[in-house]
C-alpha cells in the first residue's frame, strides 16, 4: 500500500477545515452574513431608480462590488483571523509536529477558501438578483471574466491572509488584525462610496490594493458596458486588473514565506 501524496493529503485536510469551519455556526454566520446584510442595508438606501444617465441602479452596482468585497472577507479576513487564533492556541505547532507536509496543510486551507468564497459570492449574486433585479450575464466571456477574478482574488488575498496572521500578537488581536484594513479598503476601493466621491489622494491609495481592481473587475462581468464610464479611467481596464491582481499574488507568495510562523511568538 502505498503512502498517501501531498495533494491528496491536502484535499482530506480541507474536509476537515470544512467540517471545522461549519461547525463554528457563530464564524459562520458572521463570515456569510456581515457582507450580506451590509449589500442589503447599502443597496436598499441608494437603490432608488436608475442613476443619472445610465439604466442601472445603485443597488445593482453595490451587488457587482460587494462580489468583490465578500470574497475578500471570505479569503482574508476569514483565512487570517483563523490562522491567527491556531496560532495563538498551539494547533498550528502540533500539526507542524504531524507527519503531514506543510504544502497539503495549506491545500486544506485552499480547500476551505474555495468552498466559503463560492458560497458568498452566489448569496450575494442571489440578493442582487431576487432584491436589486440584478440581470446575470449572458454572455461567456462574462463568465470566463469572472472566473479569473475569483482565482486571482481569492489567492492574492489568501495569501495576504496567511501574511497578516503573523502581525497578531495573539487571539484577541487576530480580528483586529483584519477587520480593520479590510473595512478601511472597502470604503477606499471604490465598494461602499464610488470612485467619483473620493478625494484624490484617498481614491490613489485604494488602487495600490487588490479590492478595488477585484471590484471594478466584477462591475466589468455584471454591468453594462457604458458603465465603465463612471470609473476613474473611462474604461474597465480589465488587462491592468489581471497584471495587478498577479503582482499581489506574487507579492503576497514573497510575504507568505518570509513572515508565517507556526509558533506563537510569545512562546518563544
Amino acid at each position: 500500500m502505498t503512502a498517501p501524496n501531498a495533494l491528496s493529503l491536502g484535499v482530506a485536510r480541507g474536509g476537515v477545515e470544512l467540517k471545522q469551519f461549519f461547525r463554528e455556526r457563530g464564524s459562520v454566520v458572521f463570515t456569510f452574513a456581515f457582507p450580506a446584510v451590509l449589500l442589503l442595508l447599502l443597496g436598499s438606501i441608494f437603490d432608488q431608480g436608475p442613476i443619472a444617465g445610465t439604466t442601472v441602479t445603485g443597488g445593482q452596482v453595490l451587488t457587482a462590488s460587494f462580489a468583490a468585497g465578500g470574497i475578500v472577507s471570505t479569503s482574508f479576513v476569514n483565512l487570517g483571523s483563523s490562522l491567527a487564533v491556531e496560532r495563538d492556541d498551539g494547533t498550528l505547532k502540533r500539526l507542524r509536529a504531524l507527519p503531514m507536509p506543510p504544502v497539503s496543510f495549506f491545500l486544506g486551507k485552499i480547500v476551505l477558501v474555495v468552498v466559503a468564497s463560492l458560497a458568498e459570492l452566489a448569496l450575494l449574486l442571489v440578493i442582487g438578483v431576487l432584491t436589486f433585479d440584478v440581470a446575470l450575464p449572458s454572455d461567456p466571456v462574462a463568465w470566463l471574466t469572472m472566473a479569473w477574478l475569483f482565482a486571482l482574488g481569492i489567492t492574492a488575498c489568501s495569501l495576504l491572509g496567511i501574511a497578516a496572521s503573523s502581525l497578531a500578537r495573539s487571539a484577541r488581536s487576530a480580528g483586529a488584525m483584519t477587520t480593520l484594513p479590510y473595512t478601511v479598503l472597502l470604503f477606499i476601493s471604490g465598494v461602499y462610496v464610488p470612485l467619483q466621491e473620493l478625494p484624490d489622494w484617498m481614491a490613489r491609495i485604494g488602487a495600490l490594493f487588490p479590492v478595488k481592481w477585484l471590484a471594478q473587475g466584477f462591475r466589468a462581468a455584471l454591468l453594462p458596458d457604458h458603465m465603465a464610464a463612471g470609473e476613474p479611467a473611462g474604461q474597465w481596464e480589465l488587462g491592468k486588473t489581471a497584471v495587478v491582481l498577479a503582482l499581489w499574488c506574487a507579492g503576497g507568495l514573497v510575504l507568505c514565506l518570509t513572515t508565517f510562523r507556526w509558533r506563537s511568538a510569545l512562546t518563544r
